[in-house]
């Protein structure tokens, strides 16, 4: 479950859907789909059986089973635990929020305002750079000290208990949208392919979006790997998350969508779509309050789950290099992830470099996420492919994969898979983002 809450976080309720409105639906998700469980269930296969394997945290791992010429290999680690660190530094802005809609619900926010006026209150937070600073500081500190805590006392219980809540208020919530009049339209915007609405270049960001949401690239998996036992089923496993996490992203699709076609909003409305949509929603039901205020603790909790995790890769890879305790590890840590995150925080006042969009053509927060997704995860998901696949010694790659699983016949398709097709595939994202080809002119 502390695996499961690490894939399934903002990237699913946040990312995903936003990023389907803005490649047209339908073929996207379709896409989508076949990416997630070519690409990035291998990766995370893979993940998980090096971190096992080692028992230790990336750098330490790929220290450790790299050939004894060949040490090198811990620099993976090393960018791996970088990644975690950025992408840590502007998603905790996200969760901030969440936060920050949890409050103004129990507040009642949307009593007597229009379906406009509740959608815009968004652009009236994502300009108070004073307000994003402090909710992402009250984040960022309620993960520290979960992850202080520790991995069995922190991560793992609080994942068997926000989990499964999760998703019975998705389930609930989804089922309510089926009663919307732009259901039916959000249902074929979401699962009809339409071939006009999507670029060959949108079929790459599905299969960035695929390594996204499973949390592979960054180590994660990698550290919660090297926790379980000898007797887990490494596949299994992959498949059951790769699935929750998908089940979760569908739901939270089929929750927004209806919402934006039955209130004439736009799909494309980018990283503020959750925000816009589900309190328009929330106001015309009965028990406004309440509802509201579920969902985005519930929301909070989901990226709880994703960020604990990240930290745990940061904490982990400390303890082991420097001999730091967990506790100074979590402490100077979570100290360092707000001071990164300050500019973040900031993007949308212009406090805080005022010429930044103007120079690199987006501001701050959105050129992080930016370098992360097109740049960080995919370079790192593809050396872990390599590793996994020609550099891991081979008997102990085979007996890590088929030891405690009864899929024994996965072993040559998955080796096939992060072999050729996951490198192949992850090197065409980087080239089409880096603008060296262009997919859509050659098709």
């Amino acid at each position: 479950m502390a695996t499961a809450g690490s894939a399934i976080g903002l990237g699913s309720l946040w990312k995903f859907p936003y990023v389907t409105g803005e490649n047209g639906g339908g073929l996207f998700v379709l896409a989508y789909l076949i990416f997630t469980f070519l690409i990035g269930v291998p990766i995370f296969m893979a993940e998980l059986l090096l971190g096992r394997t080692a028992a230790r945290a990336p750098v330490g791992t790929f220290h450790d089973l790299a050939p004894p010429r060949e040490k090198n290999w811990k620099i993976l680690g090393w960018s791996c635990a970088f990644a975690s660190l950025l992408i840590l530094s502007y998603y905790s802005v996200v969760a901030g929020w969440a936060l920050n809609y949890t409050l103004m619900s129990l507040l009642n926010f949307t009593k007597g305002k229009s379906s406009a006026e509740i959608s815009d209150a968004f652009n009236l937070l994502y300009t108070a750079g004073d307000i994003n600073l402090l909710w992402n500081f009250l984040f960022i500190g309620l993960t520290t000290a979960i992850v202080f805590r520790g991995i069995r006392k922190g991560i793992e219980f609080w994942s068997k208990i926000l989990m499964p809540a999760l998703l019975v208020i998705l389930l609930g919530l989804f089922i309510y949208s089926t009663t919307l009049e732009g259901f039916s339209e959000a249902f074929s915007f979401i699962f009809r392919p339409n071939p006009g609405k999507l670029k060959a270049s949108g079929l790459l960001q599905a299969l960035g979006l695929a390594c996204f949401t499973l949390s592979v690239g960054m180590g994660i998996i990698i550290t919660y790997g090297s926790y379980m036992h000898k007797t887990d089923d490494i596949p299994k496993t992959a498949f059951t998350i790769a699935s929750m996490d998908i089940l979760v992203s569908l739901l939270a699709s089929m929750m927004i969508f209806p919402i934006i076609f039955t209130f004439d909003l736009s799909p494309t409305e980018g990283p503020g779509l959750l925000f816009k949509t589900l309190p328009v929603l929330f106001a015309k039901l009965p028990g406004t309050l309440l509802l509201s205020t579920t969902f985005f603790i519930l929301v909070v909790f989901a990226a709880l789950t994703s960020t604990i995790s990240v930290m745990e890769v940061l904490v982990a890879t400390v303890t082991e290099t420097f001999g730091w305790s967990r506790r100074k590890g979590a402490l100077i840590l979570g100290g360092l992830v707000f001071i990164l995150g300050i500019p973040s925080a900031l993007s949308g006042s212009g406090h805080l470099f005022f010429n930044w969009a103007e120079m690199y053509g987006k501001n701050f927060f959105d050129t992080v996420d930016y370098f992360s997704f097109t740049w960080l995860l995919p370079l790192n998901a593809t050396f872990i492919a390599i590793f996994a696949g020609w550099i891991l010694e081979k008997e102990l790659r085979k007996t890590a994969f088929t030891e405690g699983t009864k899929w024994l016949f996965l072993f040559k398709p998955w080796l096939f898979l992060v072999r050729w097709i996951v490198p192949v595939g992850v090197i065409l994202i980087m080239l089409q983002q880096s603008g060296i080809i262009d997919i859509d002119a050659i098709l």
